[in-house]
C-alpha cells in the first residue's frame, strides 16, 4: 500500500489509475480507523477496481467550541487497517497541504442544514461539503461511499454531487454497530465506563420508537419526537441535543408514516457527542 502526503503526488497516482482504465472506489474519513470503516472499505471494493482511503480530521467542520484539538488520532492504526482491508493508497495530507493559505471560496449548503446536527452546529456542512469536493477534485474517484450514522451528511453530499453535475456515485453504507447496539463511532473512546454502559440505549430507544409508529400507536412527526426525548431523559444521563423525525433524503417534516423516513438523535456527554438514527424499513 501507497502513503501519500501531498496534493500533487495523489493527483498523479490517482490520473495513473485512470489512464490504465481502473475504477477507483474511495473512502474518506477523518481516520482512528475502527470496524464501522471497514464497512465502508468492503462496500468500495464491490464497486470498483482500486481503494483509496484519505485520513484528514479537517478543521473546517469543527466549531470553535468542539473538540478538533482531541478528536482521536491514530496514524500507524490507521495505516495498518487499510492496509489489511484492500487499500491501494492511503492519502494523510497535513492541513497546511489541504489549506495552504485561507479559502477564498468554498461550499455553502443551503438545503438540509436547519434540522439535525446542522441546526445546532452551524458551519459544519460547509466544512464537510468543501473538503469532500477538494478530495473529490483531488483523486476523482468512480464511487465514494459514506455511513448512514450520519445520514444528514450522506444526504447533502448527494445533492451536491447532484447540483455539481460531479462524476461520482455516492454509495451509502449501513451503520455497523458494537454487539449491544452502539453506533461505531471514534468518538466512542472518549466515554467513561459509566457512560458506555448507558449509551446503547439511545439506539435500543429509537428500534422502539420505530416499532410503535409501524403498530400505530404513534404518529409520525412531533408525537414521536416527544416520545423518544421523553424515553432518553428517563434513561441518559447526556444532555439530549436533538431528536428529529423526518424524510429521508429530503429532510423535511413527514406528512405521514407511509413516507421514507427517519427518527435521529444527538446526545452530548461529558467528553463525547454521539449521533445515531434509525430508518423506515
Amino acid at each position: 500500500m501507497k502513503i501519500i502526503r501531498t496534493v500533487k503526488e495523489m493527483k498523479i497516482y490517482c490520473r495513473k489509475l485512470h489512464e490504465d482504465k481502473k475504477t477507483i472506489g474511495f473512502v474518506p474519513t477523518m481516520g482512528y480507523l475502527h470496524d464501522g470503516h471497514v464497512s465502508l472499505m468492503n462496500e468500495a471494493r464491490k464497486h470498483a477496481d482500486s481503494l483509496i482511503i484519505s485520513s484528514f480530521v479537517n478543521p473546517l467542520q469543527f466549531g470553535p467550541d468542539e473538540d478538533y484539538s482531541s478528536y482521536p488520532r491514530d496514524e500507524a492504526k490507521d495505516v495498518e487497517t487499510a492496509e489489511k482491508h484492500g487499500a491501494e493508497a492511503l492519502f494523510i495530507p497535513p492541513v497546511a497541504e489541504m489549506y495552504p493559505s485561507t479559502l477564498g471560496t468554498k461550499v455553502s449548503v443551503i438545503e438540509g442544514t436547519d434540522v439535525l446536527c446542522g441546526e445546532s452546529r452551524p458551519g459544519h456542512f460547509d466544512g464537510v461539503a468543501t473538503v469532500v469536493l477538494k478530495l473529490f477534485e483531488i483523486i476523482k474517484p468512480d464511487i465514494a461511499v459514506f455511513g448512514m450514522k450520519d445520514a444528514q451528511q450522506t444526504a447533502i453530499l448527494k445533492r451536491m454531487v447532484e447540483d455539481f453535475n460531479l462524476d461520482v456515485e455516492i454509495v451509502p453504507a449501513p451503520i455497523v454497530r458494537e454487539a449491544d447496539g452502539l453506533a461505531l463511532s471514534s468518538r466512542n473512546v472518549n466515554l467513561t465506563s459509566a457512560e458506555r454502559a448507558e449509551a446503547p440505549a439511545l439506539y435500543r430507544i429509537l428500534g422502539e420508537a420505530k416499532k410503535l409508529i409501524e403498530s400505530s400507536e404513534l404518529t409520525a412527526g412531533e408525537e414521536t419526537e416527544q416520545w423518544v426525548i421523553n424515553q432518553l431523559q428517563q434513561t441518559l444521563s447526556a444532555e439530549i441535543d436533538y431528536v428529529q423525525m423526518l424524510t429521508f433524503p429530503e429532510l423535511k417534516p413527514p406528512a405521514s408514516a407511509e413516507a421514507e423516513w427517519i427518527i435521529a438523535a444527538a446526545v452530548q456527554y461529558q467528553n463525547a457527542r454521539l449521533i445515531d438514527n434509525i430508518t423506515k424499513s
